[in-house]
């Protein structure tokens, strides 16, 4: 719970100051066009790639398989185009971070690689056995 008030407080600060240290190197009007450029530019990349990765997952359901990675992609791409849409430098960069696919997929790779390597541990202990009966073992003696 730390972290996340951590988290609230301190990204708004950082914000803060990044603004205010561009704002003296490139002025006050320029650093809020940027912020307002980097934010449309954002928002309809966002776009392009929600629709790729609808596009993605449909061609994923019609073989049969489960898009599991376009969901996870997708909700990646909707906190991205929500980064972008606030104001400021640090959640930009980060929301532009995750709507590139190549370091999206790098992402989602990392941090499902961990939690998939968990739940194989637990298999790892499974056996597989089938149950015969006496009777059955008799009667193909018999024979």
């Amino acid at each position: 719970m730390n972290s996340i008030l951590l988290l609230i407080i301190g990204i708004p600060i950082l914000e803060i100051i990044i603004m205010m240290e561009v704002g003296q190197q490139i002025g006050a009007i320029n650093t809020i066009s940027l912020i307002l450029i980097s934010a449309f530019i954002g928002i309809s990349f966002a776009r392009v790639q929600g629709l790729n990765t609808i596009k993605s997952g449909l061609k994923n359901i019609y073989q049969n398989k489960l898009p599991l990675f376009e969901l996870i992609s997708g909700a990646s791409i909707a906190v991205a185009a929500m980064l972008l849409i606030l104001p400021g430098f640090l959640t930009d960069f980060i929301g532009f971070v995750l709507l590139v696919p190549f370091t999206r997929s790098v992402l989602i790779k990392f941090f499902f690689k961990n939690t998939e390597t968990k739940n194989n541990s637990k298999d790892d202990n499974v056996l597989d056995g089938e149950i015969v009966s006496k009777n059955e073992d008799n009667e193909k003696n018999k024979k």
